[in-house]
């Protein structure tokens, strides 16, 4: 099954802990604080892989978590780094959040990005000695790591891509001049899913996709149009495959042409600007000698010059001189860019911190990442803990908020499902 669209949720690993210790050696009456660091957590990194033609194992796996880091020790060592977790995603994958925002566009070979970051670890009591405090009873828990939900979608990386009405000879024409054996049978329907294959021509290739065939109201979806037409937007040039060969003699050549153009600019207008080769497949059958004449007479009274070749895809009738004229405008045009990398960090709603107050208790309810974050590094095991931890809540604003929607001591305060009695 072809999978080129999946949602997934992904987790950066919790920093380690920090250690609370304190030397307790021989000959040493007053050791100081000696607790260590934790470790980073690991990180979640997409890699291109160019092995990978599809998203399958992401359907039925949706959550992935990287490694959390080894708490600090004692005699000040810190804790080991988390492990790095790594998804391997097929050449030509966008990355989007749930804003819609381009993260990344992987169209390399071992390319990697890193898409949920490791928490850092806590620092250790050793970290927080200073000329005030010789003895801080205090740590840090680990640092979440980021999580978020993103999107991974499939556009294929070649060169030229065929399109063209279902049953008009694109399996036939790639499995004939490439590697690429896709399913072919003499009815419509037949590619249901994309396929890649390498043209070689000499010492030079390219990479030609055969996308299943379109139909009527494809631009809107009709057919499953958009999960095909979206693999053409990264090709530099279209073939434009035509049946010659059908038994329907009323069907008109430019007609089809027509109607597959159209569906390529409402879906994408820059598609409709691509340039196309135009070939008029099947043509050792019956009477598509003459069907071919009379297409090109219309096309060329309709102003358009782009090359017409008269092939067949069994007998290779006409392939070579047709696949030269492709490779030519595959040199000679650059990979359009279809997505643009958004560096800018955007701040969702969950992110900013909020008050509310429960109606029928009236405990003031402290939310968002910033306070869910300093409370999870919190170390509330000994009043410098809870001391700090409310220096934390101070610098990132939640006090302020707090009294502004007017809170007082003793009031019960609630950060996800702990409360706290506030204390001014």
């Amino acid at each position: 099954m072809f999978y080129d669209k999946v949602r997934i949720f992904i987790k950066g690993g919790y920093g380690g802990n920090g250690m609370v210790s304190f030397r307790r050696e021989k000959y040493v009456p007053e050791g100081g604080p000696s607790g260590g660091d934790g470790g980073l957590g690991g990180s979640v990194f997409l890699v291109g892989d160019k092995g990978a033609t599809t998203m399958i194992d992401f359907k039925y796996k949706k959550h992935h978590k990287a490694a959390k880091g080894e708490n600090g020790k004692t005699s000040n060592m810190h804790g080991r780094n988390g492990q790095n977790l790594y998804l391997k995603v097929p050449l030509g994958t966008i990355v989007k959040d749930e804003l819609g925002n381009v993260l990344a566009d992987i169209i390399e070979d071992g390319q990697e990005v890193c898409v949920a970051a490791g928490g850092r670890g806590g620092r250790g009591n050793a970290r927080f000695m200073s000329n005030k405090n010789k003895a801080p009873r205090m740590a840090e828990n680990g640092e979440p790591g980021d999580e978020k939900t993103i999107y991974l979608e499939l556009k294929l990386l070649a060169d030229a891509g065929i399109a063209g009405y279902p049953n008009a000879g694109k399996s036939t024409l790639i499995s004939s001049v490439s590697n690429a054996r896709p399913k072919i049978g003499d009815y419509p329907f037949t590619t249901l899913n994309p396929h890649l294959g390498v043209v070689s021509l000499g010492d030079k290739s390219f990479v030609l996709a055969d996308i299943p065939g379109l139909i009527d109201g494809a631009s809107e979806g009709i057919g499953l149009g958009h999960q095909f037409l979206k693999h053409l937007e990264r090709t530099k040039v279209i073939v434009h495959l035509l049946d010659a060969g059908g038994f329907d003699e009323e069907r008109d050549l430019f007609e089809d042409y027509t109607n597959i153009n159209k569906e390529l600019a409402l879906f994408n207008e820059a598609l409709g600007r691509k340039k196309q080769i135009i070939a008029v497949n099947k043509i050792d059958a019956s009477g598509a000698e003459e069907k071919a004449e009379i297409f090109i007479k219309k096309l060329r009274e309709s102003g358009v010059e782009d090359p017409v070749f008269k092939i067949s895809a069994v007998t290779r009738q006409g392939l070579e001189p047709f696949l030269y004229e492709v490779l030519k405008w595959v040199k000679e045009i650059e990979a359009p860019i279809i997505a643009t990398v958004n560096h800018k960090i955007t701040q969702l709603e969950d992110d900013l911190i909020s008050v509310e107050i429960e109606p029928l208790t009236g405990i003031f309810i402290l939310k968002g990442y910033a306070v869910d974050r300093a409370f999870k590094m919190a170390y509330l095991a000994s009043d410098e803990g809870i001391r700090h931890f409310h220096q934390q809540l101070v610098r990132i604003g939640a006090i302020e908020l707090l009294k502004e929607k007017g809170v007082q001591a003793g009031d019960a305060v609630r950060i996800g499902k702990t409360e706290f009695d506030y204390v001014d």
